[in-house]
């Protein structure tokens, strides 16, 4: 018996399509988990290292303060915009790759 020849669309759904975005996903993931414990971990370690500078007036706060109260939830919007912005791309990427080596194997 023949077997049916493999459709472009075949490789967007095999393991190694999904194992490649997957890889590609989780390292986006630990650079984003690891900005995020950066500004949780250093605001503590800022306290204890520099609490003269810590504790300088900016804008009616202390910078403790305005880092911790004000800045600290706009940036972590800002990690999660750009990891769905990212990982959105590389999804994108990944089915590009798949079409343009489905028509290469299709010639």
């Amino acid at each position: 018996m023949h077997s049916p020849e493999p459709k472009p669309t075949d490789y967007v759904h095999s393991e190694s399509f999904l194992h490649s975005l997957m890889r590609r996903q989780l390292r986006l993931s630990i650079a984003c988990a690891a900005a995020f414990l950066v500004a949780l971990l250093g605001m503590p370690l800022l306290n204890y290292f520099f609490p003269e500078a810590m504790a300088v007036r900016v804008g009616g706060f202390t910078l403790t303060w305005l880092l911790l109260g004000v800045l600290f939830f706009p940036f972590v919007w800002i990690i999660s915009f750009l990891f769905i912005r990212r990982s959105i791309a590389l999804e994108e990427a990944e089915v590009r790759e798949a079409n343009e080596s489905g028509r290469q194997e299709g010639r």
